[in-house]
């Protein structure tokens, strides 16, 4: 998955601008609670057809990113 992916899925989900999505931004930023953290990682599975387990704490899209590609290896 590429960050672009990644941005374009946030932005469907949060229905807000992707040029507002960088790396760095905080979820906390963007109104995400640990509830909608949690529906993302859901959104992302469906998406990639892959489980991902959150089983560490992701609070920028970056850390969300480096998740990502980690679990898929």
């Amino acid at each position: 998955m590429k960050m672009e992916q990644l941005v374009a899925l946030l932005a469907e989900h949060l229905d807000v601008d992707p040029a507002l999505i960088q790396p760095e931004t905080t979820f906390e930023s963007l109104g995400i609670d640990s509830l909608d953290t949690v529906e993302m990682v859901m959104e992302l599975e469906e998406h990639l057809g892959v489980e991902l387990e959150l089983d560490e704490k992701v609070s920028t899209v970056g850390e969300l990113m480096a998740f990502v590609e980690k679990k898929l290896g």
